[in-house]
């Protein structure tokens, strides 16, 4: 049986957004999508986008995978590529003019290539996965002692650092950039607080956004 709560909140849906928006839904169902953003985030439960931003439908083109991680362009390895065929299709085929790499606190992810936790799966799909943050973590150098959350939080935001680098990777999003008709953000979302921190392109350093 379908799950009840997405049923009732389907209902709920219906009888509100949809009914209040239905012109917009038409108009976007008939033109066609043109969000001007793009956001990688984690897939992480907490951490919405569409809710974060308050976005209607149509704004934001999201891309959701384990610890909002960018892999580096690599055409030719043998593997899938989602977030790859994700980026190459939101700036080649629908032209967004903003990129971010929307980190958060408490992320399950970060912990779990931190702590080295045992695989959860033969697969280790999440371990393999989370390996690609290894060069974040060394720019931190070695785990200090002591203060855990401290250091995963410094971990979190090196992780969007690395993201961002591993973007520039990407040719067709380079040339965008260095032309000026593309801009790339990291951003950060404290889930307890509902705090928004915005990556400062020329310091570096993450600042509320005000």
């Amino acid at each position: 049986m379908f799950p009840e709560r997405l049923t009732e909140g389907y209902r709920t849906f219906q009888r509100g957004r949809f009914a209040g928006e239905r012109s917009r839904y038409e108009m976007l169902a008939e033109a066609g999508q043109r969000p001007e953003v793009m956001i990688i985030g984690c897939v992480d439960s907490r951490v919405s986008p569409e809710v974060i931003f308050d976005a209607a439908p149509g704004e934001l083109l999201v891309v959701r995978n384990v610890a909002n991680i960018v892999p580096p362009y690599e055409p030719d390895r043998l593997s899938q590529h989602g977030t790859s065929a994700a980026l190459e299709f939101g700036v080649q085929a629908l032209r967004v003019r903003h990129i971010v790499v929307l980190g958060h606190a408490h992320c399950g992810g970060i912990r779990a290539f931190a702590d080295e936790q045992e695989p959860l799966s033969p697969g280790d799909f999440i371990g393999r996965w989370m390996a690609q943050i290894a060069p974040a973590a060394a720019s931190l150098g070695p785990r200090p002692q002591g203060d855990a959350a401290d250091y995963l939080r410094r971990l979190e935001f090196a992780s969007v650092e690395l993201s961002l680098r591993n973007l520039m990777t990407f040719p067709c999003i380079r040339i965008l950039v260095e032309r000026g008709k593309l801009a790339l953000h990291g951003a950060y979302f404290g889930i307890a607080a509902g705090r928004l921190l915005v990556r400062d392109p020329d310091t570096g350093r993450f600042e509320p956004l005000t």
